[in-house]
């Protein structure tokens, strides 16, 4: 008789979306995003998770990684933690389940209620220990919607510094800023108009995607939520929203104008990444190679040249069939723990000795 084929689901509850991706034999065959505004309410976890049903049936086991603690909704993130795992427990009641607890590798539910500091937020992790079991040395970079990871992967291990997000924000490894939903006010207090620096207003008029739309870089499926005005996701309208953030309308410049004015906030959240990868870097020899994974991978790879490093796309390194390598990539951590559980990779040389 034929092998039966090993069916692993992949999960990453994230603050505004759900990543899932099915794996079979140790190759990923599916992966989605869909966008779950957990800030209104633990019902969104439900509804994703119903959306993305046909990508996690019939699997053998489920593994989980999350970073949606972090959300308003829960008191601190211990209780986000708990919430999350007690949701997890009802909607998977009859399969098996392993949760990402970082450094302690994959546990049981159970002991993942008794481990929430090391579950919260340990999705960057499980990114970067798949990188390192298949390159010994890199510079991993993961831009997503809202954030970018940047970590050290040295002899076949994470050279980590911070393990928290509050520890990793100080050693640069943590970035809050990413392709799609940051602010545009928070990657910039100016921006060059006609050879003046006009101030940024202080409001929610655009967002990081307006910047890349109007630029055409921008992968539209990676988009998952409501523009600032509601209004639609078209280069013209991307250029009024932007437009209001330097009190002018959209007729006031032209296309060409206005696509100066987007490369600059661009360049600007580049630079920043681009300041912390130095600091994460400098500890790896000079001709270890960024992985670039994401939605932001565009960025990453300017990053690379930037930094004179050669740039390799997370999404090649990875096991996944031609057509979802993509979504497989930008659904990251979600393919890293269904890929490192299917392996049954839960504590070995990829876990940390710092």
């Amino acid at each position: 008789m034929p092998k039966e084929k090993q069916i692993v689901a992949g999960f990453d509850v994230g603050g505004a979306h759900l990543k899932v991706v099915r794996a079979q034999d140790g190759r990923i065959v599916a992966a989605s995003t869909v966008a779950m505004p957990l800030w209104q309410g633990l019902d969104r976890l439900t509804t994703a998770l119903r959306e993305c049903e046909p990508l996690y049936t019939g699997a053998d086991l489920c593994a989980f990684t999350m970073t949606g603690e972090l959300s308003d909704i829960f008191p601190s993130r211990e209780e986000g933690v708990t919430a999350l795992l007690a949701r997890i427990s009802e909607h998977f009641s009859t399969s098996e389940k392993l949760i990402y607890a970082g450094r302690k590798g994959f546990v049981g539910l159970d002991k993942a209620l008794k481990l929430p500091m090391e579950v919260a937020s340990a999705n960057w992790h499980a990114t970067a220990a798949l990188v390192a079991a298949e390159l010994a040395d890199a510079l991993f970079v993961d831009m997503g919607s809202t954030t970018t990871d940047i970590l050290a992967v040295k002899d076949g291990g994470i050279a980590f510094e911070g393990y928290s997000d509050a520890e990793r924000l100080l050693t640069g490894e943590l970035v809050y800023t990413g392709f799609t939903r940051t602010f545009l006010f928070g990657v910039a207090s100016s921006a060059p108009v006609r050879g003046r620096l006009t101030p940024v207003m202080n409001e929610y008029f655009a967002s990081i995607a307006d910047v890349h739309r109007i630029l055409r870089v921008l992968d539209e499926a990676d988009d998952k939520h409501a523009t600032a005005d509601g209004r639609e996701k078209t280069v013209k309208a991307s250029i009024t929203r932007m437009a209001r953030l330097i009190g002018r309308d959209a007729a006031e410049l032209s296309p060409r104008e206005w696509r100066d004015v987007a490369r600059w906030f661009s360049e600007q959240q580049l630079r920043t990444v681009h300041d912390a990868a130095v600091r994460v870097g400098g500890r790896l020899a000079e001709d270890v190679p960024i992985v670039g994974a994401g939605s932001g991978r565009w960025q990453i790879r300017r990053l690379a040249e930037r930094m004179d490093r050669r740039f390799i796309d997370f999404a090649q390194l990875i096991p996944a069939e031609d057509e979802v390598r993509t979504d497989a990539s930008s659904a990251g951590p979600a393919s890293a723990v269904a890929l490192l559980a299917g392996r049954g990779q839960q504590r070995n040389a990829l876990f940390p000795t710092s």
